[in-house]
């Protein structure tokens, strides 16, 4: 036998055989967890590029009907313990919802022949007593006009040393080619709509605008630049809100200094959760602690944010509360549930009951809203920490005790491991919400806000320069302030592009502010006519 041929497995010791197969057997366990490993990757992939985004589960339970990261639902469910009796009520008759009353009305009378109005029983003619109405809904394309603007001069009969001239309107661009009311409406379809400046170049051009997609962008650049007065005030009142949001999304600009056109930028937002409803959005090119520190250099309340390392940083050193998202760590669990065969999705696994207890927890921030609908904004959040101190406080220990209990025996690196590891890391600034009525459960406020953009970015793609970037920034941050005061982006936006030029003072532009400003029927459909 050749010194180098192995032994035959029936010539090999009992105890060296025994040795080969248990390692055949680790290999085999190790070379499965892999395989099962990849398999998870795979189903995570598959299911973020083709899966519906919803978070929504199959198998809720009721509790879990309170959470919804994109809505927040108008109706509370009733307590399982407590039946709920329903007063009767009539019902309204199913039908049309009737047109705005504030439309403008186009009246058109439908008339019988007079050889038609006569009776036929006794040949009299016939009395109009009433009319029987319909209404349609009418839409007419854009109608573009010029407004020609002609400056009065004036000179002395007598002598050639006196002519004057009325002076020029002021504008927010100065020889601006576009009114107003057509810059507003150029940022609201880009910024809210997400209408590309080529696709507006070519609505225009089909109405009899011959504007240029180049124009349309210079002047999109110059608004954000000359709006940055109203939005340093903005900043400034962000920095007295008692609890700050914060997020960012990436962003990619073509032509930077010293980066290549593939690397990522970034967008940053931050929310006021109290006081006036703030949402301001600032370009950066990176996602850096130092980026973090001078967004929030200022910021005195507290931070609600998701785990990411930056703004913990950003926390100690501003001596900040910092409050965790619930939100990010129920999605960590719905990320395990969705990695679950078919037959393991049962209600005694673990992820399912981690996901159970956390619906049960915004059941009971929603219970509390809807009995502080019609209270103060003190008794609200009176009524909201009085009961989170009577079950959250509870739902917590048990939330806490789950945890614990399958931290150390699950595998770190399973979809149920990361979402346990994430919590766990978390949990000191997870249960911060229960020191105050006015701290948040999640960072919804700053997700929702920053979510028009992410939409708007699968249209445009990218910026091209860094001062399109930051003036992008600046637009969204008026239209979303606009929207979380109730206004309609387009009307405030005309109003403010035609006062702010006026502005001499503080005050006046501080009267500008989407909290302050008074806009007389901005919300009507009939004030666009």
């Amino acid at each position: 036998m050749d010194a180098h041929t192995p032994p035959a497995i029936e010539n090999l010791p009992y105890d060296e055989l025994l040795a080969q197969v248990t390692a055949l057997q680790h290999e085999l366990k190790r070379t499965q967890l892999e395989r099962d490993h990849y398999k998870i990757q795979l189903a995570a992939k598959t299911r973020a590029l083709f899966a519906a985004s919803s978070e929504a589960r199959a198998h809720l339970k009721q509790a879990d009907l309170f959470f919804n990261e994109a809505e927040t639902l108008t109706t509370a469910l009733p307590e399982k313990s407590h039946p709920v009796h329903v007063a009767a009520h009539s019902k309204k008759k199913p039908g049309r919802k009737p047109l705005d009353s504030a439309l403008p009305r186009n009246v058109i009378r439908h008339e019988l022949p007079k050889d038609q109005r006569v009776c036929a029983h006794d040949g009299s003619v016939l009395k109009e007593i009433g009319v029987e109405v319909s209404e349609q809904l009418d839409i007419q394309p854009a109608i573009l006009s010029v407004v020609r603007h002609e400056r009065v001069k004036y000179a002395c009969p007598c002598c050639d040393h006196s002519i004057k001239t009325a002076p020029a309107p002021k504008k927010l661009i100065e020889k601006g080619l576009l009114t107003e009311n057509a810059l507003a409406w150029v940022v609201t379809a880009k910024y809210q709509d997400a209408l590309p400046l080529y696709r507006q170049a070519s609505l225009l051009n089909r109405f009899g605008g011959d504007i240029v997609r180049h124009t349309l962008a210079n002047n999109v650049v110059q608004l954000g630049q000359a709006v940055q007065p109203l939005l340093n005030l903005l900043r400034e009142h962000l920095h007295h809100a008692a609890v700050v949001h914060g997020d960012e999304t990436t962003l990619q600009v073509l032509k930077e200094s010293g980066r290549r056109a593939q690397q990522q930028s970034y967008l940053w937002v931050q929310c006021s959760g109290s006081g006036p409803p703030i949402r301001l959005f600032t370009y950066a090119p990176s996602r850096s602690a130092a980026t973090a520190q001078d967004l929030y250099d200022g910021v005195r309340g507290a931070l609600m944010s998701d785990g990411y390392e930056v703004y913990a940083q950003v926390a100690q050193q501003q001596q900040l509360i910092h409050l965790g998202c619930w939100a990010h760590a129920r999605r960590k669990f719905i990320e395990a549930e969705a990695a679950l065969p078919k037959h393991a999705r049962t209600a005694d696994h673990p992820a399912i009951q981690m996901l159970n207890l956390i619906g049960e927890l915004y059941g009971v921030e929603q219970q509390a809203r809807e009995a502080g609908r019609e209270k103060t904004t003190e008794q609200r959040l009176a009524i909201l920490l009085q009961a989170r101190r009577a079950q959250s406080v509870n739902l917590i220990d048990r939330i806490q005790t789950h945890l614990l209990t399958h931290l150390h025996a699950t595998a770190p690196q399973s979809p149920l491991g990361k979402a346990l590891q994430y919590l766990h890391s978390q949990w000191p600034k997870l249960i911060r919400f229960l020191d105050n009525g006015s701290y948040p459960l999640d960072n919804n406020l700053a997700e929702n806000a920053i979510r028009p953009f992410v939409i708007g970015r699968k249209n445009w793609l990218f910026s091209d320069s860094v001062h399109g970037a930051k003036a992008s920034a600046n637009l969204y941050s008026l239209i979303e302030t606009a929207k979380a005061n109730g206004l309609e982006p387009y009307h405030y936006l005309a109003h403010m592009f035609r006062e702010l030029p006026k502005a001499t003072t503080l005050d006046d532009i501080d009267a500008l502010l989407p909290w302050k400003v008074n806009l007389p029927d901005a919300g009507s459909p009939a004030s666009l006519t």
